[in-house]
């Protein structure tokens, strides 16, 4: 652990260094630190930082920048903040806007981060197997061919088609509708509750196509996950090396490795670098968890370099993760 006054020099070097990206010097952090010390003891206290591995000196005559391990102390020891009014303001708005899907408002809120960050961003949905059912509509296709369509209270729509293996008639198939939707109703794709779906006195041929909706809609979607992806535009000003934002960029486009990206701590806020997954790359990723009421969990971040404005990137991500737990069930 360092000591307050080593504390106060990293946090000057590394705020100087992510606002202007030069190697920065003892004077200056002296000047941005507010420390009332000598020159020749902010030098003692920056060689003493690099001894630990918080900063290195790319050369003997040029300023220092922060390592890894640097930033991550930083991070780790960061002060809450307030967003100015006017952030605070275009976050509020929008959340009273109304959506009709949900994956309207996760997408806007892919851009929105961005837009207030200047970062890509990512928003991840909790996945539509958590969706708690409000009805069940299921509509003849001719045959035995059957098309569900479940309804969400919030606003998702889910259609599956079914081939129940008989030929239904409109009498049977609006008795199926009825227990299936009364299975379904008020609780989520994955847990429904099947005792009316089991009865004795059920006819066969009603059982025989209840059976076949019921554990399709059991398995729907039970591993999908709603990605959006705002701000990649920004990426190539973001890092000089182009190698590296086509690796990003590849990244972004796969689904399954951007959630792996934006997997980590599953609530809470978390703060991820390239060396914690195995990467030494210039990245880092800042993620919140939000929780629908139906206890499902989504992902908001932003993606960028380690020379990230961590302050307002952390507080713009936990805002937007709060105001899409608060307003997740209101959408439609």
């Amino acid at each position: 652990m360092l000591d307050d006054r080593k504390s106060r020099v990293l946090k000057a070097l590394v705020e100087e260094y992510i606002r202007t990206g030069e190697p920065v010097s003892s004077q200056t952090v002296l000047a941005r630190s507010g420390l009332d010390v000598s020159s020749a003891t902010v030098r003692n206290d920056l060689a003493r930082l690099e001894s630990y591995g918080f900063v290195a000196q790319p050369h003997t005559s040029a300023g220092r920048l922060p390592t890894h391990q640097g930033y991550r102390f930083y991070v780790d020891h960061l002060s809450p903040v307030k967003l100015r009014e006017a952030t605070r303001g275009q976050i509020d708005e929008f959340f009273r806007e109304v959506y009709n899907q949900i994956s309207e408002m996760l997408r806007e809120s892919s851009t929105l981060v961005s837009e207030l960050t200047k970062y890509p961003a990512v928003v991840v949905g909790p996945g539509a197997s958590s969706d708690v059912i409000q009805e069940i509509r299921l509509v003849p296709l001719g045959g035995s061919t059957v098309l569900v369509v479940a309804i969400a209270e919030n606003g998702r729509v889910h259609q599956e088609y079914v081939d129940v293996g008989t030929d239904v008639s409109a009498e049977m198939l609006e008795e199926a509708e009825r227990l299936v939707s009364a299975a379904f109703h008020g609780h989520s794709l994955e847990s429904p509750e099947t005792d009316g779906l089991k009865r004795s006195d059920l006819p066969e041929v009603v059982k025989r196509i209840i059976a076949p909706i019921s554990e399709q809609l059991a398995a729907t979607r039970s591993t999908e996950r709603e990605v959006y992806v705002g701000g990649t535009s920004r990426m190539a000003a973001l890092w000089n090396d182009l190698t590296m934002v086509r690796h990003l960029l590849k990244t972004l486009d796969e689904e399954a490795a951007l959630i792996d990206l934006m997997s980590g701590e599953s609530t809470g806020t978390n703060v991820r670098f390239g060396s914690d997954l195995g990467d030494e790359s210039d990245l880092a990723i800042i993620t919140a968890t939000y929780e629908t009421p139906s206890g499902a969990m989504g992902k908001v971040g932003v993606i960028g370099p380690m020379r990230m404005n961590y302050r307002r990137a952390i507080k713009v991500v936990e805002e937007v993760s709060d105001g899409l737990e608060e307003n997740f069930g209101g959408s439609g």
